[in-house]
């Protein structure tokens, strides 16, 4: 009877914490699906408070964990440097990484880390993410087009740096052969990857007209680098101006597919 009862104190015992446990996990759904509602009402100090108990209540519950990052990401502010705002990033970020630990193939968390990074100026650390998104999605076109804006970025600021020191107007060529081997060796690789995933960006979505203008931008930032090969200047220049004219062509196309783009047309009363 003694080891019998045993066993019954113990399988109750079970099920009053399985019970206990099917209680969390409701009350985390409940607080789940009220932060949503907040955050849908842009109330997202609100929403946070309530994504918090969910994870609280229920650490496993993946989309309360995505949903904090997402509103602790929408309260933080690019560019304002201080401590309130930086760490509003930094636990957007620790939260998403949070996710990637139970899930490491959700891509929203990679690519919302990559978005963090990016605005944070910490280009190097947002490449890295923004190259995972295309690992586990490689025919989406955004994470190259963002790598190319990241590589424009790292290649246009020191090289305009130069330019300024050295008095130079906008169509001048470089002609410092010492400053012009410098930014070679800084930028060259830098722009070679930046038009390489242009390309795979456009080979994806063929009507991207953003890409389109970064391959512009970037063709321009490989001519002046064409220190000593005029030749090679002029043609990657002209390079440059095709892709302007595609971007516009592309623009022109798709504006005249939006609905009512020929104009109102009127009765003629007849």
């Amino acid at each position: 009877m003694t080891k019998r009862f045993r066993m019954l104190v113990l399988s109750a015992a079970a099920l009053a914490m399985l019970s206990a446990t099917g209680c969390e996990k409701l009350k985390a759904r409940d607080q789940l699906n009220k932060g949503v509602q907040a955050y849908k009402n842009a109330h997202f100090e609100e929403a946070i408070d309530h994504f918090q108990k969910a994870v609280s209540l229920d650490p496993t519950l993946i989309n309360a964990r995505l949903y904090l990052a997402t509103a602790y990401a929408q309260q933080y502010i690019p560019g304002a440097d201080t401590e309130d705002n930086n760490r509003m990033g930094q636990q957007a970020i620790d939260e998403y990484k949070s996710v990637l630990d139970k899930d490491q193939k959700n891509i929203n968390s990679v690519k919302g880390i990559a978005y963090l990074y990016l605005q944070m100026k910490k280009f190097e650390d947002a490449k890295e993410y923004y190259r995972k998104a295309t690992e586990l999605d490689a025919n989406d076109p955004e994470p190259y087009y963002s790598i190319a804006v990241i590589d424009w970025t790292q290649s246009y600021q020191p090289r305009m740096e130069e330019r300024a020191k050295l008095g130079l107007k906008p169509e001048e060529p470089l002609k410092d052969k010492k400053v012009c081997a410098a930014l070679k060796d800084k930028n060259s690789a830098v722009i070679e990857d930046g038009i390489n995933n242009l390309n795979k960006a456009l080979e994806k979505r063929q009507d991207y007209d953003d890409a389109m203008a970064y391959m512009n931008l970037m063709y321009r930032e490989k001519a002046d680098l064409d220190c000593e090969d005029p030749a090679a200047r002029t043609a990657d220049l002209k390079t440059a101006d095709e892709w302007v004219d595609k971007t516009m062509a592309t623009k022109k196309a798709k504006a005249e597919k939006q609905p009512g783009a020929q104009g109102i047309t009127m009765d003629s009363g007849k």
